[in-house]
């Protein structure tokens, strides 16, 4: 006896859904990927977040008219560790770590500019 290819081992008809179930799936992911895709697009070009993406094409001179004078005081990664250099740590961190304690956590404060340390330097 011949077994017709459409069938299963128990000898069973499959349907079209069952023998292109594979297909149905692969084609079905791709769908809902662009759909998730469109919505995050959306949402990025409705809440202003491309506005602020300096690195898009045609946002050179803003680039460019950004403060530069935003210098970040930190600790060296190389060099010699002497006492001078671990009282310069321990000094960067005590006086970080009294502005992350400083700020209240469940005040309205908190998101700030001022508070994350984003506001415009003072000249």
């Amino acid at each position: 006896m011949i077994e017709d290819e459409h069938t299963t081992i128990e000898g069973t008809k499959l349907n079209v859904w069952q023998q292109h179930r594979f297909l149905l799936l692969v084609i079905g992911s791709i769908i809902v990927a662009l759909l998730l895709t469109a919505v995050s697009l959306k949402l990025y070009a409705s809440s202003g977040a491309a506005q602020l993406d300096l690195s898009r094409p045609g946002y050179e001179q803003a680039v460019d008219k950004k403060a530069k004078s935003t210098v970040f005081e930190g600790y060296p990664s190389s060099g010699p560790i002497t006492e001078q250099t671990l009282k310069q740590f321990q000094d960067l961190y005590n006086k970080r770590a009294d502005q992350a304690t400083k700020v209240d956590s469940f005040g309205g404060e908190v998101m700030s500019d001022a508070a994350l340390s984003i506001d415009a330097p003072t000249e």
